[in-house]
């Protein structure tokens, strides 16, 4: 199967920002976590960052012919206001998880609100860097 981990603002950042919220595990740690787990489910896993709305929404466009089966997305503070991505999100016909390391939920107000995850077939949160490998599990079931 063929995925593809989206990561937004900030999620380059691991290990260096808020460690109370996000952890001590930095990027690279993310990104092997995801290697072994494409190794392990037999599976290709593209991971692609970036802190600008349309290079994230450039990615998604090109999912839609470049054979990629699902797509794992942490927009990070993009999930509260981009309508942008939102609607790139919801123009592919792929099963799209939506995933959060922390509990958005137990956080500011502002972070309560996701314009992203109604177009998502699931969201997961509040599970650390766990919850990536939890949504590939979703996405190759």
């Amino acid at each position: 199967m063929k995925l593809l981990v989206i990561n937004g603002p900030n999620i380059n950042f691991l290990g260096i920002r808020e460690k109370g919220i996000y952890g001590n595990e930095d990027y690279a740690y993310l990104k092997d976590m995801i290697k072994r787990k494409a190794e392990e489910t037999d599976s290709v896993i593209e991971v692609f960052q970036s802190n600008h709305e349309g290079e994230i929404i450039d990615r998604i466009q090109a999912a839609y012919s470049d054979g990629t089966e699902g797509i794992i997305i942490n927009p990070g503070a993009f999930t509260h206001y981009s309508y942008a991505i939102r609607d790139a999100l919801s123009s592919i016909e792929l099963p799209k998880i939506e995933v959060h390391i922390s509990n958005v939920y137990k956080r500011e107000e502002f972070r309560h609100k996701s314009v992203t995850a109604p177009v998502c077939t699931g969201q997961i949160a509040g599970l650390g860097l766990k919850g990536y490998l939890l949504a590939v599990d979703a996405l190759i079931v």
